[in-house]
């Protein structure tokens, strides 16, 4: 399993074609803006999008997210999520939390960053101070032989906040 990281600067949001099931809005679009009182002398954080899904690059290099509960066990295959902070500018310091159903054959990196596994080998931690010029922090993984199939979680917590969850499944491919 390997992480891919990305600030985003600006894209234009363009959806993705390919045959899969529809996420569950409910399970991760934000109806109602969440907000949580800063840390010291801060910005307040008030969340008003949140998406999963896999991801898709177009020739220009703007990334997309197909927004799917589903994501195919094919090698190569990347995943993750993107959440929007309202009017929100300067570094932001998060958390992601991957739990998965068994231990993958490896666990891997490509930033160097502040990433951490759990004893049994079934979560992850990683850390990253991330500058947000339009409000936006995302992170991808990518499939890696090896990976579990089955229910995984991630959760995202700025300043120790969780502020997203996000449930999907690591499905075979017929």
């Amino acid at each position: 399993m390997r992480i891919w990281a990305a600030a985003v600067l600006a894209s234009s949001l363009i959806s993705g074609v390919i045959g899969s099931e529809p996420i569950n809005a409910t399970s991760v679009l934000v109806e109602n803006p969440i907000s949580f009182p800063a840390p010291t002398n801060t910005k307040q954080i008030t969340v008003i999008n949140t998406e999963f899904g896999l991801k898709r690059v177009d020739s220009k290099g703007n990334v997309t997210i197909f927004q799917t509960t589903r994501v195919p066990l094919q090698e190569g295959t990347a995943y993750g999520w993107r959440i929007k902070l309202k009017d929100y500018q300067g570094e932001v310091k998060w958390r992601e939390v991957l739990h998965l159903p068994k231990p993958p054959e490896t666990w891997g990196t490509d930033n160097g960053e502040d990433f951490s596994i759990s004893a049994d080998g079934t979560t992850s931690v990683t850390r990253r101070t991330q500058s947000t010029p339009n409000g936006v922090i995302e992170n991808f993984w990518t499939i890696a032989p090896g990976d579990p199939v089955g229910k995984h979680r991630i959760e995202v917590y700025i300043d120790d906040r969780l502020i997203s969850t996000f449930e999907f499944e690591l499905i075979l491919v017929k």
